[in-house]
């Protein structure tokens, strides 16, 4: 989504001469005159600029209401419409393959599959721009959604060199996914129509004294290449939106995971500017807000995927061994991709939630080795008996103080150590170990029904 308010600051920005009033402050300048601070600036306002026309080639544009409209429209057809008419014009053709029957089945599972994950992405991200827009232009958008309104201005320099790079990976992965899947998708439906399946599309019988009549032409039309570029298309549409809300989320997970480890370098000891408690527990604060709220604008997405995609595998699964077809790429390939974009988007996902948690686990560990490093390198208490100055008494207090606020923030960060949670369940290694556990339950049960059944 573009900011028509930012787009009019920088056309003003460019527009308007520099004058000596104009000139900003010497903190100011300084920043300005960073390089690492420009360069990052210009990066992130460019692979924005590029998530912004990926998103409006996508149809997924809603800065305005004639764009928010074409969204809905474009999801309507490419997402329900153009499936559901694909899916209920296959018929099975024993003539064509002895697999064709098996081959329609496995098309209208992996085609449900891929349109609800498809309608839970794009209700999703229409969400997040509904409530970005009702909270403003400083909340909305990409920027509100990347917790990147600041521009990173509160960050360390290694954290912003950090988000380059992350921001440079996001479409190299989600190219890395899509691309392959597309070709080899493309060639399995060019198989499944043309050598698979025979398609029958619900049109009125031609009339024999009206040769130019449209429902001659209909009947003309070569149905089965217009099924393909239409299969295809609804295809990139659907998994396009559902891998972008993955890598999205992967995204802001790795600018915490930066922000943690910028926070890692605030406890260091022997830095020359020793970083106070109320410092650290200002940063903490602010990364412990932004995981909140990413933990609630993904909590919906990240449950229903699962559900969505346990019981797609499921059901794929019961389906395949109840079939007595032979399987082969032709019938059983929509099975193959759908599964491996399915899954490869929300394993990105689950690491992404399971690394950010236990960074944020990990700081009470280093919290405490700080506290103690603290105590190691303080002031030693004077020996009874042996008398003192003020400015000795004014030290200590000092430091009885200074032990206080770290022994406050270490209580802090151990009652505020999780990271991304579901519905108050923190998301870590342990409950992806339980999720694995759960779902090889199910598998071994629907493998010893069909061991029984045959």
């Amino acid at each position: 989504m573009e900011n028509s308010e930012e787009e009019s600051e920088e056309q003003s920005s460019l527009e308007e001469p520099r004058t000596p009033r104009s000139w900003p402050s010497s903190s100011q300048q300084a920043l300005l005159l960073d390089p690492l601070y420009a360069r990052s600036k210009s990066v992130i306002h460019d692979e924005l600029r590029s998530f912004r026309v990926f998103l409006r080639c996508c149809f997924l544009d809603h800065s305005s209401p004639p764009a928010r409209a074409a969204s809905y429209a474009a999801f309507l057809s490419l997402s329900l419409a153009v499936p559901a008419a694909v899916s209920a014009s296959l018929r099975a053709d024993p003539a064509l393959s002895p697999a064709s029957a098996s081959a329609v089945t496995f098309n209208r599972l992996a085609t449900l599959t891929s349109s609800a994950l498809a309608a839970v992405s794009f209700l999703t991200l229409a969400s997040f721009f509904r409530r970005g827009a009702g909270n403003g232009a400083s909340g909305g958008g990409l920027r509100g959604l990347l917790f990147l309104d600041g521009g990173l201005r509160d960050d360390a320099a290694s954290v912003r060199r950090g988000y380059e790079r992350e921001l440079d990976r996001a479409f190299r992965i989600l190219a890395l996914i899509l691309l392959p899947a597309l070709c080899v998708e493309a060639g399995h439906k060019a198989v499944f129509f043309f050598s698979t399946v025979r398609l029958e599309p619900p049109l009125p019988p031609p009339r024999a004294t009206t040769p130019l009549s449209s429902s001659s032409f209909l009947h003309q039309v070569p149905w089965r290449a217009v099924a393909l570029v239409l299969t295809v298309a609804s295809w990139v549409y659907r998994t396009g939106v559902f891998l972008l809300v993955c890598v999205l989320f992967r995204l802001t997970c790795e600018l915490q995971i930066l922000r943690f480890e910028g926070i890692y370098h605030m406890f260091d000891v022997e830095q020359a500017p020793r970083a106070g408690a109320d410092e650290i527990f200002a940063e903490h604060r602010r990364i412990r807000t932004q995981l909140l709220a990413t933990s609630h604008r993904y909590r919906v997405f990240i449950l229903c995927c699962l559900v969505t995609i346990t019981v797609s595998q499921l059901g794929a699964l019961l389906v395949a061994l109840s079939s007595k077809d032979r399987k082969s790429f032709a019938n059983s390939g929509d099975l193959l991709v759908g599964s491996s974009v399915q899954l490869s988007g929300f394993f990105m996902c689950l690491f992404g939630a399971a690394r950010i948690t236990h960074r944020a686990q990990r700081i009470v560990s280093i919290a405490s080795q700080w506290h103690m490093g603290m105590v190691h390198h303080g002031k030693p208490a004077p020996e009874p008996g042996v008398s003192t100055s003020a400015s000795d008494d004014a030290a200590a207090s000092g430091a009885c103080c200074a032990y206080k606020s770290r022994q406050a923030l270490v209580t802090y960060l151990w009652h505020n150590s999780g990271g991304i949670t579901l519905f108050g369940f923190t998301l870590d290694r342990g409950l992806l170990h339980t999720i694995f556990a759960f779902e090889m339950t199910l598998v071994l049960w629907i493998l010893s029904k069909a061991v029984v059944l045959s």
